[in-house]
C-alpha cells in the first residue's frame, strides 16, 4: 500500500509541474508586448492618447467656432436693428401718390420803377430797362 500511495504522490507530483509549465508559457505570453493581452493594453493605451490629443484640438476648435459665430451673431443683431429702423424711417416718409405735384418754375421780367433805382443806389439801371441789377425772378406759375 505504501508503494500505491508512493506511485500517486509522484503522478500527483509530475501533474503539478506540467500545469505550472502551461501557466509559465501563458503569462510569457501576457507579458509580451507584440502579442497577447500585453499587446492588447499597449494598442489601448496608445489609441486612448491619440484620442485625448483628438478630443482636446476638437474642444478648441469648437470654443473658437463658438467665438466667431458669437461675433457673428451680435453683427447679424445690429444689422437687423439697423434695417428696423431703416423700415421704420420708410413708413415715415409721405406716400409719393399724394405728394402735390410741384409748382412749375418761369422767368419773369420786372421794370424797375424809379424808387427801386433810387433805394438801390444803381444808376446804370434805367426804368426803360428791363431786370435788375440782381438779375431775374424765379416764380412759381399757378
Amino acid at each position: 500500500m505504501e508503494l500505491i500511495a508512493d506511485i500517486l504522490l509522484g503522478a500527483g507530483a509530475v501533474g503539478a509541474g506540467v500545469y505550472c509549465l502551461v501557466l509559465a508559457r501563458r503569462l510569457r505570453g501576457f507579458a509580451t508586448l507584440d502579442k497577447g493581452v500585453g499587446g492588447a493594453i499597449a494598442a489601448m493605451s496608445r489609441q486612448v492618447d491619440e484620442m485625448t490629443r483628438a478630443l482636446d484640438s476638437a474642444q478648441t476648435q469648437a470654443t473658437a467656432s463658438a467665438a466667431r459665430l458669437d461675433l457673428l451673431t451680435q453683427r447679424g443683431e445690429a444689422a437687423a436693428q439697423r434695417l428696423e429702423l431703416l423700415i421704420a424711417a420708410l413708413h415715415d416718409l409721405p406716400d409719393p401718390a399724394t405728394l402735390a405735384r410741384p409748382a412749375k418754375l418761369r422767368l419773369v421780367r420786372r421794370r424797375r420803377s424809379a424808387a427801386d433805382v433810387d433805394a438801390d443806389g444803381d444808376d446804370d439801371a434805367a426804368p426803360g430797362n428791363q431786370g435788375s441789377a440782381r438779375g431775374p425772378r424765379l416764380e412759381a406759375a399757378e
